[in-house]
């Protein structure tokens, strides 16, 4: 007997099946898409259990014919197209037919649709791919699709699913994208009988956004539409203000189908360069149009990447139209000045920001370890407020009463500082660089070297000299008081002794399902550290209270940048201490940054305060906070030595 076989039915479409069908998320997908197809103006998705027990798709389209209802349910049956040349002028979402196929093999299927013109409609149901009946019913107008126990009938692909909160968000993730691409259409999805999600389909865009992103998005974006060569853009650019930290806010469509594509990122991206921090992704809305005959859509079964036929005109054209739009003078801050009051003003010292002054613990008045919300009873004339408040902090600064490191612009008229800012005038060509401390040799950071060692200057407002013996080190203030925070933050965290300080108003956090469930699932990570958040209505929070040193730079960006960070799977995996590491050097956001210039005695804390740590040789982020450059590597550099 030959080798060669040919499958049965049942083994091709569970093959099939697998191509198609990944996870739940899967199967709303290519219902969905089937609905819009079908000229639905309203699209209802119900999971339960993450969609792996229960979903059903209901619409109100065009219905199914009850001689195709057997039909739609075989490989490679579609009413999209007829013949290969119109793989080219796809405008439909679903083409292959082989979405119905693939489901109905690995799942118990009943369908239940109606066209406008008939008195009755029909009821199917299918199961591992065998037909179990077929009915007139009397059901609504449209289509409604019923699966029960996805990958019943293959247990070693329904192992890989995650868990239901999981592939909830999947689910969740894939509607919010498909309300984003056709506002037209009312999509409401109900998650364990809760309604997450539920737009109006009244065609604005801009309402979409507000629904799912809330008001601060919506109120942060600039509108594009452009046309050139065929093709069009149109939708929402994000301001720079709210970036995020991963891609998940970038939301592009051509022909109305959400995909990934390299060259659609990398051209929005480099749009926003100059305008976003490193690592930040901007938020986009975008909907392009191109002509049929340039892109490919059927490079993949799932229909989520595709090729195009003239990749740099769409690179050059996004790229242009992107960069033009957002060099515009909308993204100039506006300040409102408020009119000067001639009666007495309070200052108030929770957020001397306001005050265009620096934001750190130093600066602190003693009372705001209660609430940030309550103000002193000390009142002055406005024009006495700038001049005391910088005598108040200088005044903390030299009694030594914080031990806390902070930015300042008090510029120290000292000789060392006039003798390394001198230095900076020479330049000397660089054949070697300068080693990392050596951890076995004599050291700055050994206790017994603490009394020894001669601070010479700050150089670049950023890197301290600090001579010992016969050895130079140079010190990167910014690294150094990140290891100090971080190995504090997790102190705290292991003995829960933490200061929080409370913000008035709260901050509120707005969302999406995914992220909400992973807060909820390390919310205690947070409470650890200081932060007193609490459910403020739907997947929102309100933070009231934030650690100590994050006082005066928490914003909703820090905050929802630490979200994103736990955002992908291998994160939702990792063992707690390692989540607490991870939490902690986010938390260094309070670090004092460089170009900052410090005083000498602000350098000594520090200095002190690396020598009660047990490595104080590299700062969370793998950077080193001291590098070490011998008198000899400077005799030989200057050429006193060969």
């Amino acid at each position: 007997m030959g080798q060669i076989q040919v499958l049965d039915k049942v083994t091709i479409d569970k093959i099939a099946a697998g191509e198609v069908v990944e996870r739940p998320a899967s199967v709303v997908k290519e219902l969905v898409e089937n609905a819009v197809d079908a000229g639905a103006s309203a699209i209802v998705a119900e999971i339960q259990d993450g969609g792996i027990s229960f979903i059903r798709i209901t619409d109100n389209g065009s219905g199914i014919a009850k001689e195709d209802v057997r039909n739609a349910f075989l490989r490679h049956s579609t009413s999209k197209i007829r013949k290969v040349e119109d793989l080219f002028h796809i405008r439909s979402l679903g083409f292959r037919g082989e979405a119905l196929s693939s489901i109905s093999a690995v799942s118990q299927v009943e369908l239940n649709t109606k066209q406008p013109k008939d008195t009755f409609g029909n009821r199917y149901r299918i199961e591992g791919g065998k037909e179990i009946s077929f009915e007139t019913a009397g059901v609504p107008d449209g289509t409604t699709f019923l699966i029960r126990q996805l990958f019943y009938n293959t247990p070693a692909r329904r192992k890989f699913l995650k868990t239901p909160v999981t592939e909830a968000g999947h689910v969740s993730e894939l509607l919010i994208r498909m309300a984003l691409s056709h506002p037209e259409i009312s999509f409401q999805f109900i998650n364990n009988q809760q309604t997450k999600l539920h737009t109006s389909g009244n065609g604005k865009l801009r309402d979409v956004v507000y629904h799912i992103y809330g008001r601060e998005t919506a109120n942060n974006l600039l509108e594009i539409c452009a046309e050139k060569k065929g093709m069009k853009i149109t939708g929402y650019l994000g301001k720079p203000l709210i970036s995020r930290g991963n891609r998940n806010y970038e939301n592009y469509f051509i022909n109305g189908r959400y995909i990934k594509s390299q060259i659609v990122s990398k051209a929005i991206e480099d749009a926003y360069k100059g305008f976003s921090m490193q690592h930040k992704y901007p938020f986009t809305a975008l909907h392009f149009t191109m002509p049929g005959e340039n892109i490919d859509v059927n490079v993949h079964p799932t229909k989520m990447e595709l090729r195009f036929s003239n990749q740099q005109e769409v690179y050059n054209f996004i790229y242009e139209e992107v960069y033009e739009r957002l060099h515009t003078k909308e993204l100039i801050p506006e300040t409102d000045l408020p009119e000067p009051k001639l009666p007495k003003t309070t200052l108030s010292y929770s957020k001397p920001s306001e005050q265009n002054l620096p934001e750190t613990d130093a600066f602190k008045p003693e009372y705001t370890k209660t609430s940030a919300s309550e103000e002193p009873d000390t009142a002055m004339p406005e024009e006495k407020n700038l001049e005391y408040f910088m005598s108040k902090m200088k005044e903390r600064v030299t009694s030594g009463h914080s031990r806390n490191l902070h930015e300042t612009q008090l510029r120290e008229e000292s000789s060392y500082q006039k003798n390394a800012e001198k230095g900076t005038e020479k330049k000397t060509e660089k054949k070697e660089p300068p080693k990392q401390l050596d951890l076995f040799s004599e050291n700055l950071l050994k206790r017994e070297s603490a009394a020894e060692y001669t601070m010479v200057g700050q150089v670049f407002d950023t890197y301290w000299i600090i001579q010992l013996q016969n050895k130079m080190y140079i010190i990167d203030q910014h690294a150094a008081h990140e290891r100090v925070l971080y190995e504090q933050i997790l102190h705290g965290m292991k003995t829960r002794d933490y200061t929080s300080q409370y913000i008035s108003p709260p901050i509120i956090l707005n969302m999406t399902m995914q992220e909400a469930e992973l807060f909820r699932i390390y919310s205690d990570q947070f409470t650890r550290i200081g932060f007193e958040i609490e459910p403020f209505g739907g997947d929102s929070f309100a933070v009231r209270a934030v650690p100590d040193n994050l006082f005066g730079i928490a914003k909703q960006e820090l905050l929802m940048e630490m979200i994103d960070s736990l955002s992908d799977e291998l994160s939702s995996n990792l063992p707690p201490d390692l989540i607490d590491e991870k939490i902690a050097s986010l938390s260094c956001k309070a670090a004092v940054k460089g170009n900052s210039r410090l005083s000498a005695k602000e350098m000594h804390a520090l200095i002190g305060e690396l020598l009660k740590l047990e490595n104080p040789y590299h700062c969370p982020h793998g950077r080193p906070t001291i590098i070490e450059m011998g008198l000899r590597e400077l005799e030989k550099k200057f050429k006193r030595i060969v």
